[in-house]
């Protein structure tokens, strides 16, 4: 029960707070617009009906969104060192304090440059905990849950998505509503900064500090005050001896050596596969796109609502099956859907806007955009949206578990950078291309997960080089290691 708490605590607080900066909606309030970017307004009174494909290409509109990703890209690579340094817990009250100076200097916002300085912050907010609360998530969680547990994490995003979406859709019918929107990000930053005061660290942390004495303890608070935590310290003891030697080499050890090769793989793969979905984009600039095929603005607002809502469900429905069905099939399913979604949009757009966006798209085909893009959302919330924070947490040996997952999220927030940054142009210049080219991109990965990607439900972490080691392909390259007591099914790793 203790563990529970802590677990769904962490998740809650983090997650829930790393999407109140999900501020997407804003870029389609008039006042905001007015008031920072006159020249998208302009554009906006002089397009013509379903012309709308270039209204919002600004890169100073795009670098206001995209900001927080050069920060968060930063900050994810200096974590990988603070964190193994002061553990992951102090990570995360570092990331709530950042968040609540960043929310508050955008809430505040007189001129661009405030905005964008607020938006640094908020992204060095989402470098540390990125980097600290999935390692917290996979160390701590038993072997039997690690998958649901870990995959709450992309859950709690989605809470937080729902949240900032609904208060968007609501803050757009006041003038002062976009302040609202951007300022909010610092109440649930409060609530991280004193929650996670009340997490302990993880026991392997500790450890890796030379900390024996609080890994036990911190053993003790989770599995109860009466549990026999000595084998399972033994099997963490023996686990991160070969990390004594130190982070400093991880990059290093990574791209060097041969049986490292499978993880720096993945490093850089998933990330970059998480962020060719297409997701990313659509989340952001979802009510954008609602208006080029021609809804209003708050109706783009609420079909934002539903793609969080969407994306929420689908979640659940993943949580409640990963560990039983196991990873692959869930990334096959997601897959097949989001190709059929994204096809589907730029069939629709590509046929009732036209390739120069002349036409005005009828209200069904309309109404078919926001659906497969729904249906999009959800295949994304059942495969990739959990399974993106769940393999990286669990695939890393602990002698590079901080440096696999710092990589993982500075390479995720430099893609998402990119794209925020070009998204805006791509629409304006290959218009209803721009979908197509997502969906090459989810059959490609959708492949290259069924050929590459070993099964990992139920495998304890520190025995994870087993099943590398098992794989058709890479066996060649991994060393299967010995069995400890980490094996046992009853242990968290």
């Amino acid at each position: 029960m203790r563990l529970s708490i802590s677990l769904i605590l962490s998740k809650e607080l983090t997650d829930l707070t790393c999407f109140c900066v999900h501020q997407g909606g804003v870029s389609t309030m008039e006042p905001f617009l007015r008031r920072f970017f006159p020249g998208v307004v302009r554009r906006m009174a002089e397009a013509r009906p379903g012309n709308e494909y270039c209204v919002y290409d600004s890169q100073a509109l795009t670098a206001f969104t995209s900001s927080l990703y050069v920060a968060g890209l930063v900050a994810s690579l200096v974590a990988s060192r603070v964190t193994r340094a002061m553990g992951r817990q102090a990570v995360m009250v570092m990331g709530g304090a950042l968040f609540f100076a960043g929310g508050a200097v955008t809430g505040f916002a007189v001129n661009i440059a405030m905005l964008i300085v607020g938006r640094m912050l908020l992204g060095f907010g989402v470098g540390f905990t990125n980097q600290a609360a999935p390692l917290f998530l996979a160390e701590m969680a038993p072997t039997r849950w690690r998958g649901s547990l870990t995959a709450g994490f992309q859950f709690f995003l989605a809470v937080g998505v729902v949240i900032a979406t609904v208060t968007n859709y609501f803050a757009s019918r006041v003038p002062w509503g976009w302040r609202l929107s951007l300022g909010l990000a610092g109440a649930p930053a409060v609530v991280i900064f004193l929650g996670a005061l009340f997490l302990t660290d993880t026991p392997s942390s500790l450890v890796m500090r030379g900390d024996t004495a609080r890994a036990r303890a911190a053993l003790l608070r989770v599995r109860g005050a009466g549990a026999d935590v000595e084998a399972e310290l033994k099997g963490i003891v023996r686990a991160v001896e070969v990390a004594r030697q130190g982070e400093d080499g991880a990059f290093r050890r990574m791209a060097a050596r041969r049986e490292y090769r499978p993880y720096l793989v993945f490093a850089v793969a998933m990330p970059m596969f998480f962020q060719l979905t297409g997701v990313i984009v659509i989340s952001f600039f979802s009510p954008l796109v609602f208006r080029t095929v021609g809804f209003g603005s708050n109706a783009a607002l609420m079909g934002n609502v539903i793609l969080g809502a969407v994306n929420l469900v689908c979640l659940m429905l993943s949580t409640l099956v990963i560990d039983r069905y196991g990873r692959k099939v869930l990334f096959m399913v997601g897959g097949a859907i989001m190709i059929i979604a994204q096809v589907g949009v730029a069939w629709i757009m590509g046929a009732q806007v036209g390739k120069n966006g002349s036409e005005a798209m009828a209200r069904p085909y309309a109404v078919a955009v926001v659906a497969f893009t729904c249906l999009h959302t959800a295949g994304f919330g059942w495969s990739w949206g959990p399974l993106g924070w769940v393999i990286p947490g669990e695939i890393f040996p602990v002698d590079i578990r901080s440096a696999g997952q710092a990589m993982n999220v500075s390479i995720g927030l430099g893609l998402t950078f990119v794209q925020t940054q070009s998204f805006l142009a791509m629409l304006c210049r290959f218009r209803y291309g721009t979908f197509a080219y997502y969906a090459a991109w989810v059959a490609v990965m959708t492949v290259f997960i069924a050929v590459f990607l070993p099964e990992t439900k139920g495998v304890p972490l520190e025995s994870m080089a087993t099943v590398w080691a098992r794989h058709w392909y890479w066996k060649r390259f991994a060393r299967e290691q010995p069995k400890t007591s980490a094996d046992e099914p009853t242990g968290t790793y």
